[in-house]
């Protein structure tokens, strides 16, 4: 689990994302907090729980972002989720228990490719012996064999070494400097068993999962030769390699602990299992029922996945939602108490998309510009050109829907559509984006207002 404090938390979150510092600093906090957790006595650690949070703010502000980033901060479990995927079990849709499955899935798979990375050594050297093994089957590497004897010879005359390891060893060389690469080899691989869909009835994602197993054990993988360059030949045996030396049972509990202790679950949409009115509460019927089958959830409670029984007690749920048309209040008490942090993100402005479009390490200029450098094509923006768009994209989203930064997307595309269209063609070209450039293309968007809202 990441030791960085809060300060450094929305230091870190301030070279991705601009403005929320309200938001920014609650999340910081919320995170320090499951660092202190595990510094205290178990009995006590046990009795905290983590403080939920709910964000409200308009699409685009950054919601979706704060917590994606906190996750690889933390280097947690993170698993987001859109409420209206659900619905109360008993109609047609996915149970709300399957979040947990999920990720616990990715807890699986973040804990495996750790485990990978660090037998990844061993297993490349198994892995060039076998290679070897397959580019010259009569020299392949065999151990010493003492079991025939009461005790290993204290001394052993020196063998010849055969034409067949002088060869080995050559290719050896040749592999590692990269010479062999486009070899073929033959490769004996395993095909995966024939898929089986499993129609599970509501709420019994469980039961589907273990037919599953039971089919994939009815129906076990079977090997053929194919042929493979050599180099793919290679990554094909270091991962089978990484497999035979990692223990999946460690695995399992390694990322139960780490799901169970520091997982993030993001529920996105949240306010639209809301239901603002009787008469939407009548026509949605599983909108409250949602909710309800999420209070044990959020509140803590046991999951049967294929890895065993994952308690979500100390998971922390991070829910988002614009509210435009309901508010919180309007969620079931029950479900208002599951989530006692609340946090509004301010909508962006001119100053904003400014910022947004210049500050950030991912920001959409420098993508453009590594974009069109493959084409060998060198854009520069002038700070003027910039503080236009910004300004553009601020009216735009005043006059029609307020859709915030995703607003910058759609207007970068129109500006670059033709120089993007043209790249191929102008390679070694510099074209400077001005202010000037900026009003030709977008001119006609933004003198037809009605146009301005089916383009932008």
């Amino acid at each position: 689990m990441s030791v960085l404090t809060p300060r450094e938390i929305v230091s870190e979150l301030d070279k991705y994302i601009i403005g929320q510092e309200q938001a920014k600093r609650m999340v910081a906090i919320a995170m320090r907090n499951r660092w202190r957790r595990q510094q205290l006595d178990p009995k006590l650690r046990d009795e905290i729980a983590p403080k939920n949070i709910i964000m409200m703010g308009p699409t685009g502000v950054g919601k979706t972002e704060i917590a994606r980033r906190l996750s690889r901060l933390a280097g947690s479990p993170f698993f987001k989720v859109e409420a209206t995927k659900f619905t109360e079990v008993g109609y047609v849709g996915r149970d709300v228990e399957s979040m947990i499955r999920d990720l616990m899935e990715i807890g699986i798979n973040m804990v495996k490719k750790e485990e990978m990375e660090r037998v990844r050594i061993k297993a490349e050297a198994e892995a060039e012996e076998r290679l070897l093994d397959l580019l010259l089957p009569a020299s392949r590497h065999k151990e010493p064999d003492f079991s025939d004897l009461s005790e290993p010879p204290a001394y052993e005359a020196p063998v010849p070494i055969s034409r067949e390891e002088v060869t080995r060893e050559k290719l050896r060389k040749l592999w590692r400097k990269g010479l062999l690469d486009d070899r073929v080899v033959e490769l004996e691989v395993k095909t995966q068993a024939p898929q089986v869909e499993i129609m599970a009835m509501p709420g019994m994602e469980d039961m589907e999962m273990q037919f599953r197993d039971m089919f994939s054990r009815v129906f076990p993988s079977r090997k053929k030769q194919r042929s493979i360059r050599v180099k793919d030949a290679h990554e094909f045996l270091v991962q089978d390699e990484c497999d035979k030396l990692i223990d999946m049972d460690k695995v399992a509990d390694m990322a139960k602990e780490r799901v169970e202790q520091s997982g993030i679950i993001f529920i996105d949409e949240i306010d639209k299992i809301v239901g603002g009115n009787a008469q939407a509460k009548n026509a949605e019927v599983s909108r409250e029922g949602v909710q309800r089958d999420l209070l044990p959830i959020v509140e803590g409670c046991t999951v049967n996945t294929k890895y065993g029984m994952v308690k979500s007690d100390h998971i922390l749920f991070i829910a988002a939602g614009a509210f435009h048309f309901s508010k919180p209040s309007d969620l079931v008490p029950e479900l208002q108490g599951r989530f006692p942090l609340r946090v509004e993100l301010s909508p962006l402005d001119k100053n904003d998309f400014y910022r947004i479009l210049t500050e950030p390490q991912n920001a959409l200029t420098v993508q453009y510009k590594a974009l069109l450098a493959t084409e060998k094509v060198d854009i520069e923006f002038s700070l003027e050109a910039l503080e236009e768009i910004a300004g553009f994209a601020a009216r735009t989203n005043q006059e029609t829907e307020n859709i915030g930064a995703r607003r910058l997307y759609t207007i970068l595309e129109r500006i670059l559509a033709e120089l993007s269209f043209d790249a191929p063609e102008r390679g070694g070209d510099k074209v400077l984006i001005d202010k000037d450039y900026v009003l030709k293309h977008l001119a006609d968007v933004w003198e037809d207002r009605d146009l301005s809202r089916y383009i932008l």
